[in-house]
């Protein structure tokens, strides 16, 4: 049975499945379906034509554009059916012929989205991708399954990330990159194939990062990437000498942590 909220305004042509639950003022417009096992937190808007499905729950003020569809199936060639999940948080707007899919059980079965994230017309979040809070997804960018985007990330018209990769707070993609390996927080990333091309300063200002911080940021970069060693090694050997700067402590602990591809750097693999 549906749990539909008696201050929810729903459109006679909208289709709203058994099951369903609808929260406080939910606007649900004409021609748009949400699905059975779908929870719609208070207000979110559904314009018309759009699509909420799947085992998905979205947070409180998201609004969805038409032809956008939440919570659809993964495209994956391992996936039978399983059921699994979406999460998304609060105040995120779905643009139109946007894309995001459920988990996968060989993925963990999760695909997570944080709040306040703007995904523009057509992009797409692949099955069991995990995103932070404060994204700007532009125009057809495209994340390949099990990515992870932190907070902040600016990502460009067109780009397209491969799967497993990794993408660091504040870190900015240029329009039509192709990001294959993993981008440091704050970092700046161009090109096809995608290459570090310094600091995200403009982002970290807008931020609100005292200039102070940014330049030590600076100097930690270049340690890390014009120093005598190979990438990590030249982390290792100057992590300690920036321990009192948080920022940069998120990029030394960004590289030493495991992953599954390797590293963007402005010349070569790390």
């Amino acid at each position: 049975m549906s749990k539909i909220a008696a201050s929810a305004r729903i459109h006679p042509l909208a289709v709203i499945e058994e099951g369903a639950v609808i929260g406080e003022n939910c606007v649900i417009g004409p021609f748009s379906l949400v699905g059975p096992k779908v929870i719609l937190g208070e207000g979110v808007q559904l314009v018309s034509h759009a699509v909420v499905t799947g085992r998905t729950e979205i947070g409180a003020g998201c609004r969805m554009f038409p032809n956008s569809v939440v919570g659809g199936d993964p495209q994956s060639v391992h996936h039978e059916g399983e059921e699994t999940t979406l999460t998304v948080g609060e105040n995120c707007t779905f643009r139109e012929g946007v894309t995001v899919n459920t988990g996968t059980v060989g993925g963990g079965g999760k695909t997570i989205i944080g709040s306040n994230n703007l995904f523009l017309a057509n992009s797409h979040v692949a099955h069991d991708c995990i995103l932070g809070s404060h994204i700007i997804m532009s125009n057809n960018v495209m994340l390949a399954g099990h990515v992870i985007v932190e907070d902040r990330v600016i990502m460009g018209g067109g780009s397209a990330v491969h799967q497993f990769t990794r993408i660091g707070r504040h870190a900015f993609i240029g329009g039509l990159s192709a990001v294959s390996y993993d981008v440091i927080p704050y970092g700046m990333l161009n090109g096809n194939p995608g290459v570090l091309s310094g600091l995200n300063v403009v982002g970290m200002t807008r931020s609100g990062i005292d200039r102070a911080i940014i330049h030590t940021v600076r100097r930690a970069y270049k340690a890390i990437f014009e120093g005598p060693e190979s990438v990590r090694a030249n982390a290792a050997a100057a992590r300690d000498q920036y321990l009192d700067c948080p920022q940069a402590m998120q990029i030394f602990d960004f590289i030493a942590a495991e992953s599954d591809r390797q590293l963007s750097t402005p010349n070569r693999k790390g």
